[in-house]
């Protein structure tokens, strides 16, 4: 597969150690994905040729694509990136993967926790460009600084209505201020689907999360073939 060169437009912080990038593929007007897919980055790190695969999170728009990303402090490529100005640049392959929007017609569910919004966000962006049927985010943090994009989901949810678009925010440790939904993502499958089994459900997190999902789901009869992922450790 072709390397291209990705150049830092723009990074910012949305989270303590969480930032949004914009990148830009260098030489092309258009930069052709589907919401969903991944790009891989690769770099020589101490004189080994490291590569690490990240979500887009955003919908085409030229030759642009966004991340985000969580500082891994002691990991090998995430401070590389972090430390990235505008106008530097990264060798990348992609967009690759299939964890893309299936049956938009078909009511889904979204479940995401931390950094694995990432490709949720993009998968909703697309679904609310394309008029598709009504989708439910549930988003799990363990603090409420930890909702990445929770203004840009609340306003989606407003603009829609919630008959079209429902956003249910879950903290694991929140504040007594914290007036919302308690307990991981997994203890709301069941109130959020009230029973329905014909939707399409979309999975993105940590392993444990995203098996644990999957399971239920199979045990209350949602058909596997419904049922997208993707996990990371």
């Amino acid at each position: 597969m072709e390397t291209r060169i990705a150049t830092l437009l723009a990074s910012w912080e949305i989270a303590p150690d969480v930032r949004h990038f914009v990148f830009a593929v260098e030489g092309e007007p258009e930069l052709h994905f589907l919401p969903g897919q991944f790009v891989s980055f690769t770099e020589q790190i101490d004189g080994k040729a490291i590569t690490r695969a990240y979500s887009i999170a955003s919908i085409p728009d030229g030759n642009r694509f966004e991340l985000c990303l969580n500082l891994v402090k002691d990991g090998r490529f995430s401070p590389r990136l972090f430390a990235m100005r505008p106008g530097d640049t990264v060798p990348m392959k992609g967009p690759l993967g299939t964890f893309t929007l299936s049956e938009p017609s078909r009511e889904s569910l979204h479940i995401a926790v931390g950094t694995g919004i990432a490709p949720i966000r993009g998968l909703l962006l697309e679904a609310r460009r394309a008029g598709a049927a009504p989708a439910t985010l549930i988003y799990g943090a363990r603090h409420e600084h930890g909702l990445l994009y929770r203004e840009e989901f609340e306003a989606m949810e407003k603009e829609a209505g919630t008959d079209r678009f429902r956003f249910h925010p879950t903290l694991t440790r929140p504040t007594e201020a914290w007036k919302g939904a308690i307990g991981r993502v997994q203890a709301h499958l069941e109130p959020v689907l009230n029973g329905k089994t014909d939707v399409n459900v979309y999975v993105c997190g940590m392993k444990e999360m995203v098996n644990d999902v999957r399971a239920w789901l199979k045990e209350h009869g949602v058909d596997r073939k419904r049922i997208h992922f993707e996990k990371y450790d």
